[in-house]
C-alpha cells in the first residue's frame, strides 16, 4: 500500500514537458545565432530520456514508499519533534538536501551504486529531457533518507521536501541560462554549477553533487567552477537508446567483472571500490602525488 503522501513531481509533470517546448525553441533560436549549444537535434536521445523518466516513476514510487514506511517505524523513537511549521519545514529541506549530497556523492564513488546513477549521466547532451532521465534503482535511499525522522521531520514531510528537491534540480540541466549573480550562485546549485557535474572533462569528474545547496560542495571540497565547455556524457559513452540497457548496462557489467575475478579482493574492488576500479586508484594516486 502506497502512503497517501502528495508527490509534488507528479503536479509538476505539466510544467517539465511545458519547459521542455519553451528551451527547444530557446535553443534553435541560438543555435540559429551561432551559439555552441547542443539543442534537441537527436530525437532518439530525447525519447530515450523521457522513457527513462516514466520508468522511474513506477520504480522509485515504490522506493520512497519504503523510504517512508521505515521513516515511519524510526518516528516514535525520535530525539526531538521540530513540528509541521516554518522550523520543521526548514529542516526536511536542509536536512534532505544534505543528505543527498552525500547519497549523490557515494553514488560516484561506490561502483554498485554508480550502477543505478550513471543511466542520469549516459545522454551526450544537455538539456531539461536530461534531468527526466532518471535512474530507476536509487535503494540507497531507503538507507539514508529515514533518519531524518529521528531529528524531529515527520515522515510525510520527507518525501514532499525530496519531491521539492528533485523539481529544483530540473531547471539546472540546461545550456540555455548562463551565470546567474555570483551571490546566488556561491549559496545555490546553478545550470553552470550543474553542467560541471555531467562532464566527462578530466577537471570536471566527480565535482558539484549538490542538490539545492552548492555550499556543500564547497564545504567538503568537490566544488569546481565551469572554466572550459563541457563535453557531456560518459568518460566512457554506450551506444545505445534502448531503456533497459541504459537502466541496467553496469550491473551487467560488474557482473562479468566479478565472474572474471581471481579473488575475494577483486570481487569487492570491482563491486565496493570506485568506479573504473583499479584504474581509478592508479589514477587518484597520482592526483595525490601532484597535489
Amino acid at each position: 500500500m502506497l502512503p497517501d503522501v502528495p508527490d509534488p513531481t507528479v503536479y509538476a509533470i505539466p510544467f517539465f514537458f511545458l519547459s521542455l517546448w519553451v528551451e527547444w525553441r530557446v535553443l534553435k533560436r541560438q543555435r540559429a545565432r551561432g551559439k555552441d549549444v547542443l539543442g534537441y537535434d537527436d530525437a532518439k536521445d530525447t525519447w530515450a530520456s523521457l522513457s527513462m523518466g516514466v520508468g522511474s516513476l513506477v520504480t522509485v514510487t515504490l522506493i520512497n514508499a519504503t523510504v517512508y514506511w521505515v521513516a515511519t517505524w524510526v518516528w516514535p523513537h525520535r530525539l526531538l519533534d521540530l513540528g509541521e511549521g516554518v522550523v520543521g519545514w526548514i529542516a526536511a529541506m536542509i536536512g534532505w538536501d544534505f543528505v543527498y549530497y552525500w547519497h549523490h556523492r557515494w553514488e560516484h564513488e561506490v561502483r554498485f551504486l554508480w550502477a543505478s546513477h550513471v543511466s542520469h549521466h549516459s545522454s551526450q547532451k544537455y538539456n531539461l529531457s536530461t534531468a527526466l532521465r532518471q535512474p530507476w534503482t536509487p535503494w540507497i535511499g531507503i538507507l539514508m533518507y529515514p533518519w531524518l525522522s529521528l531529528f524531529g521531520v515527520a515522515p510525510w514531510m520527507i518525501l514532499v521536501a525530496g519531491g521539492f528537491n528533485l523539481i529544483y534540480q530540473f531547471w539546472v540541466h540546461t545550456e540555455t541560462i548562463d551565470r546567474l549573480p555570483r551571490w546566488f550562485e556561491y549559496v545555490f546549485n546553478s545550470a553552470s554549477h550543474h553542467r560541471v557535474h555531467h562532464g566527462s572533462n578530466g577537471r570536471y569528474l566527480d565535482k558539484n553533487y549538490g542538490g539545492i545547496l552548492i555550499v556543500w560542495d564547497r564545504l567538503f571540497r568537490t566544488f569546481e567552477e565551469e572554466r572550459e565547455r563541457v563535453v557531456f556524457g560518459l568518460t566512457k559513452n554506450i551506444a545505445t537508446y534502448n531503456p533497459l540497457r541504459i537502466a541496467f548496462h553496469e550491473y551487467a557489467a560488474i557482473a562479468r567483472d566479478v565472474r572474471r575475478s581471481k579473488s575475494v579482493r577483486e570481487v569487492i574492488g570491482y563491486v565496493l571500490g570506485p568506479p573504473g576500479w583499479p584504474h581509478s586508484v592508479a589514477v587518484e594516486r597520482d592526483r595525490a602525488a601532484r597535489a
